[in-house]
């Protein structure tokens, strides 16, 4: 550290005080408290008739806000000294003793009760910030803990290229994402948003998360995974708390995909040999709405280089400064101009061109999930 920053720093702590201290002039706060005491008690020599040291007040106010106790303190005195020293010659001596003694004593009150303040009020800052920090470190440690519902290596599935990433809008997110392998060819793909955004919908999607893993590991019938989901989200959420979900199944053995979408955002399918997009579209309400789920199973036929790309609305809801959304037909686009990347290719592709559109300035969670098909073909579909 240089002599002159060590210089203007020690300035710095000997006149203001450390929470308003700056990096301009730290002297002119004290040089015009001093001004106004002195022009106070000029005109206070000049008005004889009438006493204006209650007017000193103002600069002492002034001054215990902004400056160090101790100049603060010894402002009073200044005042009362100035005041004495402009003061008629012929007033009996005693009562210019009470009389400053009593000014000084009222200066200091009105010094004392400021700093109180000013100390009361950095305390409560101080807590405000402590809290502050703790709470960025709870939300820290539950989004470490949620992104160990996400998966942490991809399934081994011959014929099949698995890229995925979730970004939340905040420290946690209502988005989820994941895939179990079935058995050797075939794999289970889950998407998911849980409505809204922060703590609350982490914590839903955590035990929406939990409950996918748990029913993965005992029972593959999507339709059944579904309606036990759709209880168990019912009775840990309230009427404002709903989950749109995506579940599907590849087969690279057939040749085929399975799914149930439960009000999520339809996932598109690029046909490498025709260069058209399907929508696999919602066949159900979102999950938590009502007790009775009744769902449809829907198929569809895959063919070597063909895409699968699941997402949030987080990515088609991403909004540039002009009030325009991301939208269907610029996600289209960008999964037909990126169809020949790999996966992960594909998936970074998507997300920076939506991040390029908003500005990287996501209003909310965004998840996406590629699966491109790279069949054998050697091999040969079966019923």
């Amino acid at each position: 550290m240089s002599y002159q920053m060590a210089r203007k720093i020690s300035m710095s702590r000997s006149v203001l005080r450390s929470d308003v201290a700056g990096s301009g002039p730290t002297w002119i706060p004290l040089v015009l408290v001093l001004g106004a005491i002195v022009a106070v008690s000029y005109a206070d020599h000049l008005v004889v008739p009438l006493s204006l040291i209650y007017l000193c007040i103002l600069p002492i106010v002034v001054g215990a806000t902004f400056l160090r106790r101790v100049i603060s303190y010894g402002l009073t005195v200044v005042c009362v000294l100035l005041h004495d020293f402009y003061s008629p010659k012929g007033v009996n001596l005693g009562l210019r003793i009470f009389h400053n003694v009593t000014a000084m004593l009222c200066f200091a009150l009105v010094v004392y009760v400021i700093r109180r303040y000013m100390e009361q009020k950095e305390a409560l800052a101080q807590i405000v910030q402590q809290q502050r920090d703790d709470l960025l470190k709870d939300v820290e440690l539950a989004a470490q803990v949620q992104r160990l519902f996400l998966p942490s290596a991809r399934p081994v599935i011959a014929g099949l290229e698995i890229a995925g990433m979730m970004h939340p809008a905040r420290g946690v997110g209502g988005d989820y994402y994941d895939y179990f392998p079935v058995d050797a060819r075939t794999t289970q793909i889950v998407v998911a948003d849980v409505a809204g955004k922060g703590v609350p919908a982490a914590l839903l999607m955590s035990a929406t998360a939990a409950a996918m893993r748990f029913g993965a590991n005992h029972d593959r019938n999507m339709l059944e995974q579904v309606q036990r989901l759709n209880t168990g989200i019912l009775l840990a959420s309230d009427d404002e708390r709903y989950v749109t979900l995506l579940i599907a199944e590849i087969d690279t053995h057939r040749r085929m995909i399975r799914y149930v979408n439960c009000g999520h955002n339809p996932a598109l399918l690029f046909r490498a040999s025709t260069g058209t997009l399907t929508r696999l579209n919602s066949s159900c309400p979102p999950l938590g709405l009502s007790a009775e789920e009744i769902c449809e199973l829907v198929s569809a036929d895959l063919s070597p280089g063909d895409v699968v790309v699941f997402y949030t609305d987080g990515v088609t809801e991403a909004g540039n400064q002009l009030g325009e959304e991301f939208g269907m037909e610029r996600l289209s686009a960008a999964v037909r101009s990126g169809s020949s990347l790999s996966a992960e290719d594909l998936m970074s592709s998507i997300y920076n061109a939506a991040a390029d559109f908003c500005g990287d300035d996501f209003n909310d969670d965004v998840t996406i999930l590629v699966v491109k098909c790279d069949f054998d073909g050697s091999s040969t579909p079966s019923s």
